[in-house]
């Protein structure tokens, strides 16, 4: 099942009664959907053509033109995609050879990346990478193994200059938030979206002047809403015992992007900062002799 499929399977509850009658009506047949125009498909689930907008952009989708465009370009991926290498996470089974066990990694992996690439939005991609470019102060805000992905981010930027901190901890990440201002970015991630402490820092940050950026999993929450820029990574994978592996890659991938297009609008400036950076460690891990 394609991101945009299994996010409106799973989040039918939160749906209202139009919503959910033109949810049931995509998932029944999607193929059908991306050859529509809105008014036949309003006529057929007895709704009107501005529920539909208003559908859309609760997906987070510019309406229903971007989100046919979206959904047709997962369905054409999944159709053309090899049996076995489709968007069907794999679990982790008792008594896996080691070799089951690589192989079902690397399809986890490969598949969380092309899923989570195929949600991207580009403008909304290049705002993020706008926004932070101009940022007077980046701070990143992430619990549990959220917070290695904050982490991350922020060990990047700070090899580039960009005055930056990633916070874990729920009380410092509000004392964060309370002393933003204009000018300054509040970067929170979580999977779910929902995670109450996030939640709140990013609030309190908005209500500082802040500019948001939200990272979570494809489809409706809380986190996304608020943000000025939400973004989004591929939203498949289920139960505990796969530690958030997967949704990790899914979200690494998107900071990798978010870097690589910062470095590149603002070459001259951050490349000789991370050069120096790099030259930097080297002659200190030289120094004493080699160690890390």
């Amino acid at each position: 099942m394609s991101p945009i499929l299994y996010a409106l399977e799973h989040g039918k509850s939160k749906l209202s009664q139009m919503e959910r009658k033109l949810a049931e009506r995509i998932l029944a047949s999607p193929g059908e959907i991306v050859h529509m125009g809105i008014t036949e498909l309003a006529e057929q689930c007895g709704i009107s053509p501005a529920t539909i907008t208003r559908f859309c952009k609760v997906l987070h989708f510019k309406g229903f033109p971007d989100f046919k465009v979206k959904l047709a370009a997962e369905i054409a991926h999944s159709d053309g995609s090899p049996e076995g290498s489709g968007s069907s996470y794999q679990d982790i089974v008792a008594g896996n050879p080691l070799s089951v066990i690589v192989e079902a990694m690397q399809a986890n992996h490969l598949a969380s990346i092309r899923d989570t690439t195929s949600l991207l939005d580009l403008e909304r991609l290049q705002s993020a990478i706008d926004v932070l470019c101009r940022a007077r102060r980046v701070d990143m805000y992430g619990m549990a193994t959220s917070s290695i992905v904050a982490q991350d981010f922020y060990q990047k930027l700070i090899r580039i200059g960009v005055n930056c901190t990633a916070f874990a901890d729920s009380h410092m990440q509000i004392t964060s938030a309370s002393s933003l201002q204009e000018g300054d970015v509040a970067f929170a991630v979580s999977y779910s979206g929902e995670t109450p402490e996030t939640i709140d820092a990013l609030s309190c940050a908005a209500a500082s002047g802040a500019a948001t950026i939200s990272l979570t999993s494809y489809g409706s929450s809380s986190l996304a809403t608020l943000a000025d820029i939400p973004l989004f990574s591929s939203s498949l994978e289920q139960g505990m015992r796969r530690g958030d592996m997967a949704s990790r890659i899914a979200q690494l991938h998107i900071i990798d992007i978010l870097f690589t297009g910062m470095v590149s609008t603002r070459f001259g400036d951050f490349i000789p900062k991370l050069e120096q950076s790099y030259l930097n460690v080297q002659h200190y891990r030289h120094k004493r002799g080699g160690q890390s």
